[in-house]
């Protein structure tokens, strides 16, 4: 087996158990499709425009409650704020590659890749299958586990839908991304500062709770020695 192949290989491996923590959460936003006025296909089909669960579930639960395109837009690219500083650091691992990763390989940034990948100290070659592998393995999975909460959600109770979709919305976000400080106090300033605005309208919670903890995770990523 080349060396390559076994990167690639290495990388769908690896991605298995960070992927279980965002089981439920695909779920959830299956559901979420399922019960608001958003289309099933077309709900199902934002999983691949926009690959990211949580910018996906915001603009989601946003459209379907009557919000404006312009509001779900802004709350999607303010829940995916945390990636600025993915990207960032992941400017040094992309030097080299091929034109074509630079600019497809983005796409299948989320967090469990970056998590996997940032740590990786490969050649070049085996870097990118690893990190192809991972990701490509991550989006398969995650269609499926969306596609499996629509067709759930009419049959689970009303009571339990949205209900607990921010908890589990952050669960997935943290498990994965304590490896750095930086996204750690990203993540756990997010959930609080969500926790404690839930109780505004339209996920209003979760958009302030995003901004606080991106501004966290960048201060502290900026507050390294």
């Amino acid at each position: 087996m080349s060396s390559v192949r076994r990167a690639a290989l290495q990388g769908v491996q690896h991605t298995i158990p960070l992927f279980v923590a965002a089981i439920p959460f695909g779920l959830v936003l299956g559901v979420a499709i399922a019960e608001t006025a958003v289309p099933d296909l077309a709900g199902w089909l934002s999983s691949s425009l926009i690959f990211g669960g949580a910018a996906q579930l915001a603009a989601v639960t946003l459209l379907g409650t009557g919000a404006s395109a312009s509001a779900a837009l802004l709350a999607a690219l303010v829940v995916n704020a945390r990636h600025v500083m993915y990207s960032a650091a992941l400017v040094p691992k992309f030097r080299g590659h091929p034109a074509w990763f630079r600019r497809l390989g983005p796409y299948l940034l989320i967090d469990q890749v970056f998590a996997l990948s940032t740590v990786r100290e490969d050649a070049p070659a085996e870097w990118r299958a690893y990190y192809l592998g991972s990701g490509v393995f991550a989006w398969v999975l995650w269609q499926i586990t969306v596609a499996a909460g629509i067709f759930l959600g009419p049959v689970i109770p009303d009571g339990l839908r949205l209900e607990f979709a921010i908890p589990v919305l952050f669960i997935g976000l943290v498990v994965p991304t304590l490896v750095r400080r930086p996204l750690v106090v990203a993540a756990m300033t997010a959930v609080v500062v969500t926790a404690v605005f839930s109780g505004l309208p339209n996920r209003t919670g979760m958009l302030i709770g995003g901004v606080v903890g991106a501004l966290a995770g960048t201060m502290m990523e900026r507050a390294k020695p």
